[in-house]
């Protein structure tokens, strides 16, 4: 499973108008539902924040990857969000976040959650991306910056 056979240019939000965390958490999860990708908004943002809680999902270089496994999530569901600006989410590296992914899964199978998380963290190792990301005018500019990038790895199972 690729990245993009669960991120769609419908579930990319450019910008995000979300001014903190736990705002553009809520944000990206309306996204989902907005999509029927998951069948409850509340249970959803509280597994967020409780796993936000054991350590912040802002990985550092302007990235938050918030997540969670939850059975109101039947499938896998990404939603994409980017706030040139930058926003306050607790980052390790204190700096503000312009990139969010939210991930979320269901609890029967903590492999695929953890392939995707690793497939998001890779592609946003590269700079040359991030940056195009956060320049990108439309979601599906954005997606497509993310397909070509993508293409470079092999598939994740």
């Amino acid at each position: 499973m690729r990245l993009t056979d669960v991120l769609h240019k419908d579930l990319i939000k450019i910008p995000l108008t979300g001014k903190n965390r736990d705002e553009t958490i809520k944000e990206l999860i309306k996204v989902l539902i907005g999509k029927k990708s998951i069948t409850n908004e509340k249970s959803i943002f509280q597994a967020v924040i409780d796993r936000e809680k054991i350590m912040t999902t802002g990985v550092g270089n302007g990235i938050a990857i918030p997540h969670c496994k939850h059975n109101d999530s039947p499938d896998f569901a990404v939603s994409l969000g980017i706030n040139p600006e930058g926003l306050d989410f607790e980052s390790i590296d204190k700096k503000p976040v312009k990139i969010v992914f939210l991930l979320v899964g269901p609890e029967n199978n903590p492999g695929l959650h953890i392939k995707l998380l690793s497939r998001i963290s890779r592609l946003m190792s590269n700079e040359e991306l991030r940056q195009q990301l956060i320049e990108s005018n439309n979601a599906e500019e954005a997606l497509n910056f993310i397909e070509e990038e993508e293409n470079y790895f092999f598939e994740i199972d």
